[in-house]
């Protein structure tokens, strides 16, 4: 019966008898991006740009302002840009240019051009300059941080695209970023891009000392990561800082045959069980508390994490998966498997990066005009969390594409009434009563940044 509808409705459109005129009325589709634009007020982010010492200026006075080309590079990634053409999007929308008050949104070259200005020190200070000023501003302390990186494919011959692993595109030139998430407040805390043919630990101890640079006056109170960056050095290094953490373990032989000698295992669930013990590695100094968690294939079919390849070839080789964590907590080894899962949060966040935010699409023959330009959609990411948390106030988290549709994309012109001039905005009666609560959160709120209460 709905395709007998659909079809007779179709029919009924394409019957009708119609000429297609044009209208001068500047109209834009995404006003919802008005919200934003009071947040962004309510900070002061403008002000924040225009302070920021090493922000690559424009060459002659006919060339755009800093602030307009920061913040309509962010909007275009709101509106969906995941390339650079694509920020042609807020170029053409001169409402939109109202809404923000920019003289006129850049061209896609516009941008090019302006990240070419971009060098390591550059990139350095200017991603100091945001992410400090972010984290100072939250009245929340104790992070647990999550640190990770990603594989970006790369297709052309961009500077420091490199073959190394790349699981899905095996041979294929990639970068290798790493990333700093903070979990409790779901934002990205840094961003390096590094060669496709480094190691996931590579330079990690430079990373996390700029990153708690970037988090000055704020106590990280746990650190996460994955096998990759399993090695004396890391463990030795965020010992030395004073950090709790928990480490997924690599497994070696030698930790594998560790494994293989245990035999008090803690039934905690149907089909997993723990253990944990303490262990010495050839060149440690002294040994380490080490988690242990087998799942039981016979039970749990989906079950994640490594076989033991000592027992390859017998029956014992296909009954248990395995992980393992090395930690210097002191909590009950139930409680440091289940800290060590909230981790996979932070998996969630770079595929939103990389769906939503261009974080794989976004690049420039030069490596560090790249790394710039992904600097600034790590802004937007955090901007825009930071939106969901005070503005929206949601529950649930959602992503960008999402709210794109849900809240973003609403039709509106501007018009002059009576001397005064109204953003006309093209809604249904049965959601005004929810965009004028939004506008009132938007425009009465206290400023953002204040997760006391979060």
């Amino acid at each position: 019966m709905i395709g007998l509808f659909l079809t007779l409705n179709i029919r009924y459109f394409c019957s009708m008898n119609f000429k297609i005129t044009y209208t001068n009325q500047e109209i834009t589709p995404w006003s919802g991006l008005i919200f934003l634009k009071k947040m962004l007020d309510k900070m002061d982010f403008r002000s924040k740009i225009l302070d920021c010492p090493d922000m690559p200026q424009p060459g002659s006075n006919r060339g755009y302002k800093p602030y307009e080309v920061m913040e309509s590079f962010i909007a275009s990634v709101w509106c969906g840009a995941n390339k650079f053409l694509h920020t042609e999007v807020t170029r053409q929308d001169k409402t939109l240019s109202k809404i923000f008050d920019w003289e006129q949104a850049p061209s896609n070259d516009a941008y090019k051009r302006f990240f070419r200005k971009f060098t390591m020190q550059t990139n350095a200070s200017v991603s100091r300059h945001f992410f400090s000023w972010m984290f100072k501003q939250i009245k929340f302390d104790n992070f647990t941080l999550d640190c990770d990186s990603s594989i970006l494919t790369r297709y052309g011959e961009q500077e420091g695209a490199a073959k190394g692993y790349n699981p899905k595109k095996q041979g294929r030139n990639s970068h290798h970023p790493l990333m700093a998430f903070i979990a409790d407040v779901k934002l990205v805390a840094n961003f390096w891009l590094r060669s496709g043919n480094t190691g996931a630990s590579s330079n990690f101890k430079a990373f996390l000392e700029d990153t708690l640079a970037n988090l000055e006056g704020k106590t990280v109170g746990l650190i996460r990561l994955d096998s990759g960056f399993f090695s004396k050095d890391v463990l030795d290094f965020i010992e030395m800082k004073g950090i709790n953490y928990v480490m997924a373990v690599k497994f070696y032989k030698p930790i594998q045959k560790m494994i293989s000698l245990h035999q008090n295992w803690l039934p905690i669930d149907k089909g997993i069980e723990i253990c944990e013990t303490t262990y010495q590695a050839e060149y440690w100094e002294n040994p380490r508390r080490i988690v242990v968690v087998r799942q039981k294939l016979e039970d749990r079919s989906t079950a994640v994490g490594k076989t033991l390849n000592i027992f390859q070839g017998t029956q014992d080789y296909y009954r248990h998966r395995y992980t393992a964590y090395v930690t210097d907590l002191k909590l009950p080894a139930v409680e440091v498997w289940r800290l060590y899962r909230g981790r996979g949060d932070s998996e969630n966040r770079i595929k939103e990066l990389k769906q939503d935010f261009g974080l794989e699409s976004f690049n420039l023959k030069e490596f560090y005009p790249t790394e710039a330009a992904l600097l600034f959609a790590m802004f937007a990411f955090n901007l825009m969390a930071i939106f969901r948390l005070f503005v929206l106030k949601s529950e649930v988290q959602h992503t960008l594409s999402t709210l794109r549709f849900k809240t973003f994309a609403i039709g509106a012109y501007f018009q002059n009434i009576n001397g005064e001039i109204h953003l006309k905005i093209a809604l249904s009666k049965q959601r005004r009563k929810w965009f004028d609560g939004l506008w009132n959160q938007a425009t009465n709120s206290s400023p953002p940044f204040n997760l006391a209460n979060a």
